[in-house]
C-alpha cells in the first residue's frame, strides 16, 4: 500500500515535471518566433540633426538676405509664411508643442514640428514623402500635425473666428 502511494506520488511528480518542460519549450519558441526588427530608427532619420528641416530653413533664409519683394521668396514659397510671421508663431505656440530631451534621444524641436505641419498644410503631402524631407518618421509625424494644428488654432483663435459646425 505505502509502495503504491509512492509510486502515485512520483508519476505525479513525473507528470508535472514534463508540463513545465513543455510550457518552456512553448515559451522560447515564442521568443524566437518574434519579428526581429532591422534596425530602431532607419539610418536615414538617424542624420536628421545634420540634414535635416533646421539646416534647410537656414539656408532659405540665407539665400533671402540682401534681397528684396518677390526674389526674397525662398523661406516663403517652401512654408508658405515669411520668417517673420514664422517666428511671431513659433513664439505663440512654442510652450504648447515644446517636448523634453530623454536619455535615448533628442525630441524634436519646435521649429521642426512646425515646419512639418506649414509644409504639410501648404503642400498636402502623404506623412510617408515627408518621412525622407524631414528625417522624421511616420509614426512620430501621425502624432506631430495634429498637435500643432490644434496648438495653431488655440493660439489665434483670439485672433480668427473658428467655426463650430461639426459634420453630423
Amino acid at each position: 500500500m505505502w509502495k503504491l502511494k509512492r509510486d502515485i506520488e512520483d508519476d505525479e511528480d513525473l507528470l508535472m515535471l514534463g508540463a513545465g518542460y513543455i510550457y518552456l519549450q512553448l515559451q522560447s519558441k515564442k521568443i524566437n518566433n518574434k519579428i526581429k526588427r532591422r534596425f530602431w530608427v532607419r539610418p536615414t532619420l538617424q542624420k536628421r540633426n545634420l540634414f535635416g528641416v533646421d539646416e534647410l530653413l537656414k539656408n532659405l533664409q540665407d539665400d533671402d538676405i540682401g534681397l528684396n519683394g518677390e526674389l526674397r521668396s525662398s523661406f516663403k514659397n517652401f512654408l508658405r509664411m515669411s520668417t517673420e510671421d514664422f517666428e511671431n508663431l513659433i513664439c505663440l505656440i512654442g510652450p504648447a508643442i515644446h517636448k523634453q530631451n530623454t536619455n535615448w534621444r533628442t525630441a524634436i524641436s519646435v521649429t521642426e514640428r512646425l515646419a512639418l505641419t506649414l509644409r504639410f498644410l501648404a503642400t498636402g503631402d502623404s506623412y510617408h514623402s515627408m518621412m525622407y524631407q524631414f528625417k522624421i518618421s511616420t509614426q512620430s509625424i501621425s502624432l506631430i500635425v495634429p498637435e500643432v494644428c490644434e496648438a495653431i488654432v488655440k493660439a489665434l483663435s483670439e485672433y480668427i473666428k473658428v467655426g463650430t459646425y461639426i459634420n453630423k
